[in-house]
């Protein structure tokens, strides 16, 4: 669940900003050395006077599309806030934070806002429709009124994520269109100046998996980048459908590479697949440990909660070594649930968790939104699994809970890629306890399908996390562990 792709180059280094929606903190940051391994170092709207997610907020609503560009020393980012704040724009010098409290951009009223400085210093806001506005940053006001500018193939819809850039003597603006499922694609025009006219690619879309077998659909919503070598890339987002018809992807829209070389003055992007070969020499980065003990004095950037985090209802310090959340709503269906999570990243995977429920009742949830999650929870003397599908609400087991702490789990198990019938679900998921010994006692096993986008419709993909929903509830260590 890392969609909507924007990097930007500074020396020999490189950053990335990605989409993240009714979660808090908002707009993960991640640096690389050769655009292949990245390491999370912050999130970019991470204090509430910079990003307010009130209960309101419908999932799959908050922050949109963000374009992250550096100029002038200092690093510029740019989001919508859907429906509530508009677009807004945070600087910083230092990508890993801190960031500036937002400016506001009343005269850019659309999603997907791009920025771009011509020679002069002026500074071009393209976003969806497609439009174009001249603003002054420093005080968020548009300097005319919003222009036209060549959207797309003719009758695509939704010509959106645009991105100008210079290269050479000619600006290209680069856009999506068809929509971000299965007819997403990339489309690139390009003309002499900012505000055009733009000429279109007569090979567009330069990117599209629509109507093909390929395991990475919906590509599209691209941002171009020339590496410090020369070499030219595109990061854009897909997914990775499983199981049956229509495929459901449980993921969310991820971000993918591929390599861009130039023909007759246009990008033509080369070969999307599972894993990159060649490219820039390899400098990978440590990846977050397994298993987090919860001991530092804040949290690592990839935990995220809903719409917020209020100070009152988490701590790190009672005691130390403990992740205590306290609740604030009855259920993962309420808005402001106390719930901190991390991204699943893997089809399968392996969470578990050391709970202490005395003093109230939460624990490990697989999360879509309000109306699709599944969770197993210990307190009130039982260990329980619950589910959301919809309308549908159930409780699918329950066992007399073990004394003491208790180790909950959550498995998710990949279906295999050539489905056996046409519904086969996408995984299966796996909720119950370990016992003392470590065996893992499965309190129930559910179809993985209706914690999908496909099921659930919106833009997010699943976050696996930790819960209260009564009273205080305490987490020793969470461990997260790919089992593909």
């Amino acid at each position: 669940m890392f969609p909507d792709p924007s990097v930007c180059r500074v020396g020999e280094h490189y950053y990335l900003a990605c989409s993240s929606f009714e979660y808090f903190p908002g707009v993960p940051i991640f640096h690389s050395r050769d655009l292949v391994h990245w390491e999370q170092i912050g999130n970019a709207l991470d204090r509430p006077t910079q990003l307010h997610l009130p209960p309101t907020t419908p999932s799959s609503g908050g922050v949109y599309a963000p374009t992250l560009r550096h100029h002038d020393g200092r690093f510029h980012l740019i989001t919508s806030n859907v429906p509530h704040a508009g677009t807004l724009v945070v600087t910083s010098t230092d990508p890993a934070g801190p960031w500036s409290d937002p400016v506001r951009l009343p005269g850019v009223p659309g999603i997907d806002p791009d920025l771009a400085w011509d020679d002069e210093g002026t500074c071009w806001c393209t976003y969806a429709g497609i439009r174009q506005v001249r603003v002054d940053l420093a005080t968020g006001a548009a300097l005319e009124a919003p222009r036209r500018l060549w959207s797309g193939t003719p009758g695509a819809q939704w010509p959106e994520a645009p991105h100008l850039y210079r290269v050479g003597d000619l600006w290209y603006l680069l856009i999506a269109e068809g929509g971000t499922e299965a007819g997403h694609g990339i489309s690139v025009a390009r003309g002499p100046a900012p505000d055009g006219p733009f000429e279109p690619c007569p090979a567009n879309p330069i990117l599209t998996h629509r109507s093909t077998d390929h395991p990475i659909q919906n590509t599209g919503h691209g941002d171009l980048i020339q590496a410090h070598d020369g070499s030219w890339w595109l990061v854009f987002l897909g997914t990775r459908p499983r199981g049956g018809t229509p495929g459901w992807h449980v993921l969310g829209r991820e971000t993918f590479l591929a390599p861009v070389t130039w023909v007759d003055g246009w990008p033509v992007v080369g070969e999307v697949g599972p894993s990159m070969t060649g490219g820039l020499p390899a400098h990978p980065l440590p990846l977050p440990p397994a298993r987090d003990d919860f001991d530092g004095a804040d949290l690592h950037p990839q935990w995220i909660s809903v719409r917020a985090r209020p100070a009152l209802t988490h701590s790190l310090k009672d005691p130390p070594g403990w992740l205590t959340l306290h609740a604030q709503d009855r259920s993962l269906d309420d808005a402001s649930v106390t719930f901190v999570g991390r991204r699943q990243q893997h089809h399968s995977c392996r969470v578990r968790a050391l709970v202490d429920a005395g003093a109230g009742r939460g624990g490990l949830a697989v999360r879509l939104d309000e109306q699709h999650h599944y969770e197993v929870e210990a307190g009130d003397g039982e260990v329980r699994v619950r589910i959301r599908i919809g309308p549908a609400q159930q409780l699918r087991a329950s066992r007399p809970l073990p004394g003491g702490p208790l180790v909950l789990r959550i498995e998710t198990q990949a279906s295999d890629p050539s489905p056996d019938h046409p519904r086969q679900e996408p995984d299966v998921v796996r909720l119950g306890y370990e016992t003392v010994d470590g065996r893992f006692v499965v309190l129930d096993e559910l179809d993985g399908r209706y914690l999908s986008t496909e099921v659930a419709g919106g833009f997010t993909g699943r976050v696996l996390g930790m819960y209260a929903t009564a009273g205080t509830v305490r987490f020793d260590w969470l461990a997260y562990d790919p089992t593909e």
